[in-house]
């Protein structure tokens, strides 16, 4: 079978004091690995059991197997958030990421503060994505599972706001959470490849709200 647990791309201790090595072992070790397994043990005997994470993530959708997908795309979103995130990140984005922050929300001031306000008026459990839709940028809010993955939308940065993501260091603060996570955290490299990518891109790109 194809799906493993991806390793994280740090040490878990490289994201503090702003996450800790507590939280990211706990998040990882135990939340991440379990919707893997459930994927695993939910496509074994089936069609999809050597099929990508993304297919069965889609596959899923378009069927209507709100287990499988439950499962696997908490699996796929969580892969994506350890990539956006990297040691002594955060700040401002460079380069064209920074020319459409600016066309889509006024300069990065704006954006922080619009992606602050986005993920603490999320109601309960979910995620916010910076994604790209066609030439410009929006922030797009999913809930629980839900992800951009097959509707057109290219993600380009994700930040869990599930409680089991910041508890331990920040309890109900998730305000803060959010704030430290972008000055401090937030990948902006992974978010120009991600631009890069799709631009260069054969076939237009499958990941977008679901």
């Amino acid at each position: 079978m194809k799906l493993k647990l991806p390793p994280l791309p740090y040490a878990l201790d490289a994201l503090e004091p702003h996450i800790s090595r507590r939280t990211l072992a706990a998040h990882h070790g135990h939340h991440h690995a379990d919707y893997l397994e459930k994927t695993r043990a939910l496509v074994q005997d089936t069609p999809m059991e050597h099929a990508s994470l993304e297919d069965i993530v889609l596959s899923a959708h378009a069927h209507g197997d709100e287990a499988l997908f439950n499962a696997s795309a908490q699996a796929w979103n969580h892969a994506f958030y350890w990539q956006s995130m990297r040691p002594n990140g955060g700040g401002e984005a460079g380069d064209e990421l920074a020319v459409l922050i600016n066309e889509a929300f006024g300069s990065q001031q704006g954006f922080r503060r619009a992606f602050v306000a986005t993920a603490s008026e999320q109601f309960g459990s979910g995620w916010v994505w910076l994604v790209l839709s066609g030439d410009r940028l929006r922030l797009a809010r999913t809930p629980n599972a839900a992800t951009p993955l097959g509707s057109g939308e290219v993600p380009l940065l994700v930040i869990d706001i599930w409680e089991h993501a910041y508890y331990l260091d920040y309890e109900h603060r998730r305000a803060d959470y959010v704030a430290a996570w972008l000055a401090n955290l937030a990948n902006w490299d992974f978010a120009s490849r991600n631009v890069l990518g799709n631009r260069n891109a054969t076939q237009p790109a499958r990941i977008t709200a679901t």
